[in-house]
């Protein structure tokens, strides 16, 4: 049952204690402006427990103690940052007990489960929001702003790499939870043709690679996806788990370019240029992207309004990948039908903090080389 009353600051449980949660999320709660509270863990490591618990004064449960933290009166959201495919589980029993949830990317692994979510959040009347930061980062949203003021003419072609080295044995790499470099990062280059086309793709189509490397064979190496969008636009991009790290894209237009690189950091400096004719370059300096998301869903919750992006929008995303997986499984185009209106991120939702401090890490190591 949804709680009539919400206190201030929004009191936050942290479910899931892995390498992002440590190093970004947990430390963004102290810089939210005392709009959200960390107010317990929820793990399944006892060191990560007894560590973090003390470091940051707040109880730490087992996953098996879920529950009772959920019934417990002490929390009023959660943010759900366990593997892929148990986002649905840990959202639906969240929602079941009145709480509000954010929940990392991808919102889930299948289309089933993310419209599952949707409707437990729906039925529980609590809000869903899906944690992509660069919603809230003002170098991507002024890249939108460059598209949509007509800087570079009439876009026409996304063009993106985002590529690392993950480290064996990384549960990026592990089917059953999720993994996969379209799943793990290549999202933000699908989430980025979108919003910087503001459409949505008619139809996709993808090649995987598995190659020899035993790192990968569970899921691809790398995948190379093209999206073909409304008014002859068309979106490339290319994802993996074992390339030289790269996280850049262009949109190039009738008149000009641009380009972002770096584009999806979360802990560094981001660089936007607009060449049409002369080049303007812009160096937006690292700051806390998870804090930002915070504050966004925790207005949106006492504002009693969908956040933007909602679970609705990590749904299409989903959909998408899922299309993805689809076409370079079976070497077949998919058609994409989309029937909802769309509200796309806007630069007035650019949110600043500063950088939040380099935590010390609990069983929990660097995903990359």
């Amino acid at each position: 049952m949804k709680k009539s009353a919400l206190p201030a600051p929004l009191r936050f449980a942290m479910v899931g204690l892995g390498h992002f949660a440590q190093a970004a999320v947990l430390p963004a709660f102290a810089n939210t402006k005392k709009k959200a509270e960390l107010k317990a863990l929820v793990t399944g490591d006892p060191e990560k427990s007894a560590e973090l618990s003390e470091k940051y004064q707040v109880p730490a449960v087992s996953y098996d103690s879920y529950e009772s933290l959920l019934q417990s009166g002490d929390i009023d959201a959660v943010y759900v940052a366990v593997p892929n495919t148990l986002h649905r589980e840990y959202t639906e029993r969240a929602a079941r007990q009145g709480m509000h949830v954010l929940c990392e990317k991808p919102l889930a692994y299948t289309t089933a489960d993310a419209r599952a979510m949707i409707t437990a959040c729906r039925e529980a009347n609590v809000r869903l929001m899906t944690a992509y930061r660069l919603h809230f980062e003002e170098g991507n949203l002024q890249a939108i702003a460059a598209v949509k003021g007509g800087e570079i003419g009439e876009p026409r072609l996304f063009i993106a790499t985002h590529t690392m080295q993950v480290k064996e044995d990384n549960i990026r790499v592990d089917a059953e939870l999720g993994g996969g470099p379209l799943e793990d990062i290549g999202i933000y280059c699908l989430n980025a043709a979108r919003y910087l086309f503001q459409s949505e793709p008619e139809e996709v189509f993808a090649y995987a690679c598995f190659g020899t490397d035993p790192r990968f064979v569970e899921v691809p190496e790398s995948v190379c996806a093209t999206l073909r969008f409304p008014q002859n636009r068309l979106a490339t991009f290319l994802c993996g788990f074992g390339e030289a790290k790269s996280s850049e894209y262009r949109v190039l237009g009738t008149k000009g370019l641009i380009k972002v690189d770096p584009a999806f950091t979360w802990q560094g400096d981001i660089q936007l240029s607009v060449i049409n004719g002369q080049q303007k370059t812009r160096k937006f300096k690292h700051r806390d992207q998870i804090a930002a998301e915070i504050i966004h869903f925790v207005d949106s919750v006492r504002n009693d309004q969908d956040p933007e992006p909602s679970g609705e929008e990590g749904l299409i995303d989903v959909n998408i990948i899922e299309a993805l997986r689809h076409s370079y499984t079976t070497n077949q185009p998919v058609k994409l039908d989309h029937s909802q209106d769309k509200c796309y991120p806007d630069p007035s939702q650019s949110i600043h903090r500063p950088p939040s401090s380099n935590p010390e890490l609990v069983n929990a190591s660097s995903p990359g080389q």
